[in-house]
């Protein structure tokens, strides 16, 4: 069974944070750059909010624009669920499915490890399916050539 804390080690920590009285502009800026969904909202070293595309089209879609100057906490979501390093990727699926959700930060005793996607999630999956199936032909293999 894979945890999220494997998945971690794999993708690596990494993750891109904004503040709350960043400018959306500057925010949208970062994710172009690193090519990511979404920035966890930070105050403090504290995550109070995450904000992703989906945030800022949501906003323009109700008000037609968006001004440069409209600050992150304005459009980003302040519930921050969380997972923690001991979740299975099962758990994880269902939780990001179950929420419509697509980033996740992981939070191991309050502090921040990193941030999952259902990219991520999806991939990882992926992957120990591919391993199962060659553990799986492997076996059928090897009982067909014994004898």
């Amino acid at each position: 069974m894979t945890l999220i804390r494997d998945l971690l080690k794999t993708k690596g920590q990494r993750f891109w944070s904004t503040a709350p009285d960043s400018t959306v502009l500057d925010a949208l800026k970062i994710l172009a750059e690193k090519n990511i969904g979404a920035l966890l909202v930070l105050d403090n070293g504290k995550v109070v909010g995450v904000f992703s595309e989906r945030d800022y089209v949501r906003k323009i879609a109700s008000e037609e624009s968006v001004p440069n100057s409209t600050q992150v906490r304005e459009l980003m979501s302040p519930e921050v669920l969380y997972l923690t390093p001991a979740q299975s990727l099962d758990e994880c699926m269902a939780f990001m499915t179950s929420n419509d959700i697509r980033h996740l930060p992981v939070l191991d005793n309050n502090k921040l490890a990193g941030i999952i996607s259902i990219g991520d999630v999806v991939n990882a999956s992926i992957a120990n399916k591919n391993v199962e199936i060659t553990q799986l032909e492997n076996f059928i293999t090897g009982l067909l050539h014994v004898g």
